[in-house]
C-alpha cells in the first residue's frame, strides 16, 4: 500500500534543530535522546521515548498509529528550543 507521504530511508541528517539534549539538561548528564534533526530532503527526524504501547488503548478516534509508525514523546523544552530554527512559512 502506498501512502501520500513516505519516509525516505536514504535522507541524510544535516543539522540539529534547537539545542542539544546536553544543553537542555534532558539527558541525565550524557548526550543522547531526545533530539530533533532536519534531513536533507526537508523532513524532520525526532528522537524520543517510544510510548506507543502505553498510549495505544487511549488514542483519540482520529489518531491512528499505522504499521511501521511509533508514538514518540519528547519534552516540551525540546520542541520549544527548535522554534528559532523553523521558517515562518
Amino acid at each position: 500500500m502506498t501512502h501520500p507521504w513516505e519516509a525516505d530511508p536514504d535522507a541524510v541528517l544535516i543539522r540539529r534543530l534547537g539545542k542539544s539534549p546536553a544543553e537542555l539538561g534532558t539527558t541525565g548528564g550524557r548526550d543522547g535522546c531526545p533530539d530533533i534533526w532536519e534531513l536533507d530532503n526537508g523532513d524532520i527526524a525526532v528522537v524520543g521515548r517510544d510510548l506507543t504501547e502505553a498510549y495505544q488503548a487511549g488514542l483519540p478516534q482520529d489518531l491512528v498509529i499505522g504499521d511501521g509508525e511509533r508514538l514518540v514523546v519528547i519534552p516540551r523544552i525540546t520542541l520549544l528550543a527548535v522554534k528559532a530554527d523553523l521558517p515562518d512559512a
